[in-house]
């Protein structure tokens, strides 16, 4: 019997939504992995504050339920265009968990850890969007794909993986490789003038390993060349018609501000393709 691999899509109403054609492309992702897609949508709880002139100047207790109510049926509507964009494709289950204001980034990190990886549709400019995709991928302990609404693949066969030698990079090729098909491609993408590496060979010595286990995968140096990394990354993956980018996760938390390494920040800052991110 063949085991259902689950992934799990978070999608907040308030105060930001995610953009529809994101949340389209992260279920073509799903579709495209073969993945069972479990989608969590939030409402809002938004505690009443009694005061004063509220009552005389502004309707803050029917502003609060217009809002309660608008956010309610932004999580319906995100459900039922899951459910038509999955189609007869995948399996998707859609439920809405209410909550208070402050409690959804962490209520989705925790609740990504019972599923293989999440899927994260990504906005530019809605930085409660960004800030979920951060809880979520460093929260989680699961990898996550970060998804951009550009993003419509109807396969993925061929994987990049930008690899430096480092622990985190290992754990985030551990994680991609149950997603890899027997007929995937493996391009390994190595930056040479960013720092000093291990050694000179660490990216054909991985399309080595990967070729042993089966996989048709070839090393590809990088240079920057000005770029930022994420940047010529990206680019990189793009040229050798990649249709998913592996990378590991650099950060950590500090009074609850994520500290992001460069790579890392420049993906959720200016994402271009689906990019799978471990930490």
């Amino acid at each position: 019997m063949t085991r259902a691999r689950l992934a799990y899509m978070p999608l907040i109403t308030y105060p930001d939504i995610a953009p529809d054609d994101s949340v389209s492309a992260a279920v073509a992702v799903a579709v495209a992995l073969g993945l069972e897609l479990h989608a969590k949508t939030f409402s809002v709880e938004i505690p009443r504050a009694s005061s004063a002139l509220g009552g005389v100047l502004l309707d803050l207790p029917g502003m609060i339920r217009t809002t309660e109510e608008n956010s309610v049926v932004q999580c319906r509507r995100l459900e039922d265009l899951v459910r038509r964009k999955a189609g007869t494709a995948v399996k998707a289950e859609c439920t809405t968990r209410k909550l208070a204001t402050g409690l959804t980034l962490d209520a989705a990190a925790i609740q990504a850890r019972y599923y293989d990886l999440s899927l994260l549709p990504w906005a530019k400019d809605k930085l409660t969007i960004q800030d979920l995709a951060q809880a979520v991928v460093f929260g989680s302990g699961r990898p996550a794909i970060l998804v951009p609404p550009s993003a419509i693949p109807e396969k993925i066969n061929h994987v990049a993986i930008a690899w430096d030698g480092t622990r985190v990079a290992a754990r985030a090729l551990a994680d991609a490789m149950p997603l890899l098909a027997d007929d995937a491609r493996v391009t390994v993408l190595t930056i040479q003038d960013e720092k000093q590496l291990e050694r000179g060979d660490i990216a054909s010595a991985l399309a080595s390993s990967l070729q042993l286990r089966g996989l048709d995968a070839q090393a590809k140096s990088v240079l920057l060349n000005g770029r930022p990394i994420a940047e010529a990354l990206q680019a990189s993956a793009a040229e050798a018609g990649a249709d998913l980018l592996v990378m590991g996760g650099f950060g950590h938390s500090r009074i609850r501000d994520f500290i992001l390494g460069g790579a890392t920040k420049g993906v959720f800052r200016d994402l271009r393709m689906p990019v799978l991110l471990s930490h």
